[in-house]
């Protein structure tokens, strides 16, 4: 590249038998763009019929993460402003790389070191090989901005042991890597300070080899030891039974849980429970990334998806006013509009 070039906001490179994908938006955590989900969909196609390549590997650029999820801002000033086309066009091409991610046939290594959030679940859970270091914050925070989790998230956390996930799409909590290795969210623990090493290996290498001798155990989780009122709170069938279980429970974490509930949005949590409830049954990825699809459409055409990306991201208030604002004033009929079918529209994987 020469000097007068911009880098791009996803860089390609190969290094041996490994093919690099670096996330480039270091100032915005490295958040995808509808250009970055194109651009990595084309290197894949490329590198699939490669022979040169072995491995394809997903970093982020900078200290702090991954990726911090899509581009929220640009879906904000598209639900706002505009007709919703722009963000349904993102999403549509975003979940079809996330399922082209789970179907790889390389091996696709993500190093979910740091933040990994949202859209950055989708490019890094799906692949085969998933590394998480002492620095992972993992989560799908989604109902905090009057959304849903979406890129295949409903799955991940509906194959989570127990109501774990549920939990975490309930709350957005956000966690580190003996949980994320607990739900099934990564596969291996290694150390920030010997991802260079593993990474160089990896030129020359397959993946299992380079991994030996960089997987460690790591420090204890929190939600194994929370199981038994997670499990029991979380299996209730409506949001409001689950927040009064978890009131009712005595753990001051339970407790904390649902303080948390109370400050999400009340149609992101009905539609969460939904989504995951009915992600159970659906079998695959593909099935629950169109029904993630048509969800994700409903809620442009909604308040509360303006409102709280504006209170968290724009104004940064952190105080949504949420429509309707309480639980009980969410009807099944308004959750049931989430799931109507799209006809032309439809995702169709």
């Amino acid at each position: 590249m020469s000097g007068a070039e911009e880098p791009g906001p996803v860089l390609f490179h190969t290094s041996g038998r490994a093919a690099h994908i670096t996330l480039n938006r270091p100032r915005a955590l490295n958040a995808l763009t509808h250009t970055m989900v194109r651009r990595i969909d084309e290197a894949l196609t490329e590198w699939a019929r490669d022979p040169a390549v072995g491995t394809v590997v997903i970093t982020g650029a900078g200290e702090r993460g991954l990726c911090a999820g899509g581009d929220i801002r640009a879906i904000h000033d598209d639900a706002r402003d505009g007709d919703g086309t722009a963000s349904a066009a993102f999403w549509r091409d975003e979940y079809r790389l996330n399922a082209r991610i789970a179907r790889y046939p390389k091996p696709y290594v993500a190093v979910m070191d740091g933040i990994v959030m949202g859209g950055g679940v989708g490019v890094s859970a799906h692949g085969s090989v998933r590394v998480v270091t002492e620095r992972s914050r993992v989560a799908m925070p989604e109902t905090g901005i009057g959304f849903v989790p979406d890129v295949g998230g409903t799955r991940l956390l509906a194959l989570a042991p127990g109501e774990l996930g549920t939990h975490l799409a309930l709350t957005g909590a956000q966690i580190g890597a003996a949980d994320a290795l607990l739900c099934g969210l990564a596969d291996h623990y290694v150390p920030a300070a010997a991802l260079p090493e593993f990474l160089e290996a990896l030129a020359g290498l397959p993946v299992e080899e380079a991994l030996d001798g960089h997987v460690r155990t790591p420090a204890q989780g929190v939600l194994a030891a929370r199981r038994d009122w997670i499990d029991d709170c979380y299996a209730a069938d409506t949001v409001e039974e689950i927040v009064r279980r978890l009131l009712a429970h005595g753990d001051p974490a339970a407790k904390e849980a649902a303080e948390t509930l109370l400050t999400k949005s009340p149609t992101a949590l009905k539609d969460t429970l939904a989504s995951l409830r009915r992600a159970r049954t659906l079998g695959s990825l593909e099935p629950v990334l169109n029904q993630e699809f048509r969800v994700s459409c409903a809620a442009l055409d909604l308040p509360d998806l303006v409102e709280g990306i504006r209170a968290q991201v724009v104004d940064k208030d952190r105080r949504p006013r949420w429509s309707p604002k309480s639980l009980d004033e969410v009807t099944d009929s308004d959750v049931e509009r989430f799931f109507t079918p799209l006809g032309a529209r439809e995702l169709g994987l």
